[in-house]
């Protein structure tokens, strides 16, 4: 079945370039807080999330706190 998140709830994102920064920006219209993740570069989505985290992909803290974050 379909499951929706409650406004407010915080949409994950994996990767830092224009499509995740076109999610994001939906995101945020439709009253959600996006967090972002990407490991170092040109991170154009960062700057549309709520949060972001940039780190190395096989970095498991930093991916287990993301997801953490996430609902």
């Amino acid at each position: 079945g379909f499951l929706a998140l409650a406004s407010g709830s915080t949409i994950g994102i994996l990767g830092g370039g224009q499509l995740g920064r076109m999610l994001a920006m939906a995101g945020l219209q439709l009253g959600y807080k996006v967090m972002g993740y990407a490991p170092p570069g040109d991170n154009s989505a960062a700057d549309a999330c709520t949060d972001f985290i940039t780190a190395a992909w096989d970095n498991r803290t930093a991916l287990s706190g993301f997801a953490a974050a996430c609902d």
